[in-house]
């Protein structure tokens, strides 16, 4: 499968996927903001859900065991990452269900999903991506399902305003032919995710929970599929 030439790595270059999981424990409170994040989709036996840019699969494994009646699929454009989440999951027995696709094309038929999430994924779209995955999981979703999208928001500290600094400049050096790329951040720092959602065709969207961590906060935003929207 080959891949948008946008295509972001977990941790930026690909040689520090290896080190994407105990960065996120130790930097962003992972077992707090994904237990809630979980907690937040309300699962119930017999629904349907997705993760979208699943990583190394921590959110789709604990969400296959905190509701083992739930049917966990999980997504993500990197070979690599989808190795270390299929041997996690394999470790505890939880039998999600990954496959290597782009977030914005999904292959799944239209109103598949019950619920579908995110974690920390979004800002690593351009903008014009981020509305392309929003517009598609919006068609994964069937009427009246909702999406959980959890990603940076705007820093209000000055270790967090620090930090965008920096990454800033680490995106205009890395990405300095691609300027969509370059500014992928700048939705998440000015909280226009609720925005982006809305401009997809989310119904009620709404920031629900905002977490703070060692450098940015990380907000949750949900947003629904219209319960009479046509189905294909």
């Amino acid at each position: 499968m080959q891949t948008n030439v946008r295509y972001v790595h977990a941790l930026g270059p690909a040689a520090l996927t290896r080190f994407y999981d105990p960065a996120i424990r130790l930097l962003f409170r992972e077992e707090a903001f994904r237990s809630q994040l979980v907690a937040n989709l309300e699962l119930a036996p017999g629904q349907r859900v997705l993760d979208v840019g699943c990583g190394t699969g921590t959110l789709a494994v604990l969400a296959q065991q905190r509701c083992p009646g739930v049917e966990v699929h999980a997504v993500d454009g990197d070979a690599e990452v989808l190795a270390l989440a299929r041997a996690k999951a394999a470790r505890v027995g939880a039998g999600v269900r990954f496959e290597r696709a782009m977030a914005w094309a999904l292959p799944y038929p239209d109103g598949t999903f019950d619920r579908v999430v995110s974690s920390l994924m979004f800002h690593h779209l351009a903008a014009d991506d981020k509305r392309r995955t929003a517009e598609e999981i919006l068609r994964v979703l069937r009427p009246g399902g909702a999406l959980l999208l959890a990603d940076f928001g705007s820093p209000r500290s000055a270790p967090g305003r620090a930090a965008v600094r920096a990454l800033r400049w680490f995106d205009r050096i890395a990405h300095r032919h691609d300027d969509a790329l370059a500014r992928r951040f700048d939705d998440n720092l000015a909280d226009r995710l609720p925005e982006v959602l809305t401009g997809a065709g989310f119904r009620d969207v709404a920031e629900i929970d905002r977490i703070g961590t060692a450098i940015m906060p990380i907000a949750t935003v949900r947003g629904h599929k219209r319960a009479d929207a046509p189905q294909a």
